[in-house]
Formats: structure tokens, sequence, C-alpha cells
């Protein structure tokens, strides 16, 4: 999650292509979309979403791709969406189109004051694969999220969905919005992978969860230090690339999504969407100042930072705050 704009070039797929890059080695069988904006956390703009969903399809279909890898580039997996993109979106007449991808046809988008306004898009973030958020629950092929410092908000989704998780044993995982407004996307599917006893423990205390405590929860398959980490990934990907043929892989994927779906996965996404959308009745308590609508006008990343000084260093999401003494 970020709060400072950085103003995009004139095209944004052109910076979503810069921001999103994706390389396959038909050789190996193993594809590798790299998050290339480290400047912001690898904060995802729309365009780069879509962009993402676009390259989990064309791998799902490429005869050459068995294994995806998915990574950031810099210190960190990512913080999540670019959120005052995202918000300039939201306030806008049509800027939202963007998020259905018919921005510049001839089609009118629902009215701010209508339920559809933000509707139409909660069921594009939570449900719909070509929305990005979501797209891993239907991929086909072997997914490896390689996770190393912050893995926040929308890059907690992918580590979620995904079918492998590989960290640094630097990695934190959790969501700001059990900080400033109290649910989240994939809240279903998480209470699934993590248990959830130790997942209510995230969303009532806020507290992001270590990469050991994610292991020993069965959410990480491998933890390792940082400097072993994309050797670590290799040595999984490649096994993974090497055992069983692709016609395989989708039989066994598609039990999985059998599976899934009778844990009731996409029936969690939707209930999410209408958890998220109903954020705004949540009224704070009497002098309490990190209502949801409070966040948004002071700044997201801003007002979860102030918030999160009042917590044990050992529970703060940033990792200037969890270096400081109380």
């Amino acid at each position: 999650m970020t709060d400072e704009r950085i103003e995009p070039d004139v095209d944004p797929e052109a910076d979503a292509r810069r921001w999103v890059l994706y390389e396959k080695d038909p050789a190996t069988k193993i594809a590798t979309i790299t998050l290339n904006r480290p400047e912001q956390l690898n904060a995802p703009t729309i365009a780069m979403r879509l962009r993402y969903a676009d390259l989990l399809h064309q791998a799902n279909i490429d005869d050459d791709v068995k294994v995806l890898v998915i990574r950031g580039e810099g210190d960190d997996f990512g913080t999540g969406q670019d959120l005052p993109e995202f918000m300039e979106a939201v306030n806008s007449d049509d800027g939202l189109l963007r998020e259905v991808r018919l921005e510049g046809e001839d089609v009118v988008y629902p009215g701010r004051k209508m339920f559809r306004h933000g509707a139409i898009t909660t069921q594009s973030w939570f449900t719909d694969p070509r929305g990005g958020c979501r797209t891993l629950q239907e991929f086909k092929k072997i997914s490896i999220v390689e996770v190393k410092g912050y893995c926040y908000g929308w890059h907690f989704y992918q580590a979620g969905d995904a079918d492998l998780v590989i960290a640094s044993d630097d990695a934190l995982f959790g969501h700001a919005a059990f900080r400033y407004a109290g649910a989240a996307p994939r809240m279903w599917w998480w209470a699934h992978t993590m248990g959830m006893r130790k997942f209510m423990e995230m969303v009532f205390t806020g507290r992001p969860f270590t990469a050991d405590e994610m292991a020993e929860l069965g959410f990480v398959n491998s933890v390792v230090p940082r400097d072993q980490l994309e050797a670590e990934v290799a040595k999984y990907a490649s096994a993974c690339a090497q055992n069983r043929s692709t016609d395989v892989v989708f039989i066994q994927k598609t039990f999985f999504e059998v599976m899934k779906q009778h844990q009731g996965e996409y029936m969690g996404s939707l209930i999410s969407g209408m958890l998220e959308s109903m954020a705004g009745y949540g009224r704070p308590d009497e002098k309490q100042d990190n209502s949801t609508g409070e966040a948004i006008d002071k700044g997201l990343s801003k007002a979860v930072k102030d918030f999160d000084s009042r917590f044990p260093p050992e529970w703060r999401l940033s990792k200037k705050g969890r270096a400081a003494q109380e």
C-alpha cells in the first residue's frame, strides 16, 4: 500500500509493461512474472493488475509453460495496491471503467451515489479472474510465489492463492486493512490456508505474521535466509517442472479446484466483496480516531503508520516501527 502519488506516463499500459515483466524458458517450461516497481514497493496500478491477469491467462494456455514463478524486484515482494490511483478512479465519474476494461467505450458508469458504483468494482476485484486479484485460483499450471520483506495487501492475496510459497526469513504477511477497515479480500481463503483461529488473531489484532509463523501454520512451504531465497525458489520450480507432464498437472489442478470450491472458495470471494462494501457502515467508538473515512481522508499509509505506534513493536506493520523500542 502506498499513498505517494507518482504520475504515470501518458500511456498507463506502457507503464504496466515496464512494471510487470514476463519471461519464459521453453527448455525448462518455467516462466517468471516480476513486479518491477520497487520505488513504490511494487504497488500495482490498475493497468498493472490487468496486465498481470492477462499474463496469467497467457501462461495458462502456453504449452511452453508448466511452472510460473511470481516475484518482486527490490527489498520487498510488495505492500498492496496503488491506493491514490484507485481512490482517484473511485472519486471520478468514469475512472472505474478502467477496472472493467471499458475505458474509452460508449459506456456510462453508474454514479457515485448508486450501490453499483462500488459493487461492480468489488465484484471485479474479488471474483472475476480478469481483475488481477483472484486470478491464480483458476490457473491450471503450478504457481510459486517468492516472498521477501513485506507481503501485504494485494501481494498477500497472491500468496494466499498460489500453489507454493517460498519466503525469506525476514518476510512479513498481513493486510493494513485490518487496522483501518476491518475487512479485506480473500478473507475466506486466508482463514482456510492459515487456520481460522490464527487468522482471527491477525484480523482482530491487525498484527502481521512472520515467515516462521506462517510456515508453522502450513501457509508457507519453505523459509530460508534472504541470500538463499532465489536458489530455493529455483529448486522448487525445477522439481515441479521435471516431475509430471503438463497434462497431468492440469488434471491435478482440476482436482484441487474442485476441492477448493467444495470448501466454498468462490462463495467466500462473493461474501468478502459484500463485507468490504459494508465497511463504511462501521461507526467508530466514542473518541476513536481510526475510522475508515478518517483514514482515507488522512492518507491510508500515514493513518496506518500513526495508529501502528500504539501497538507493541513486534505487532507493528512497518519494519521501522518493529525495530523501534517501546
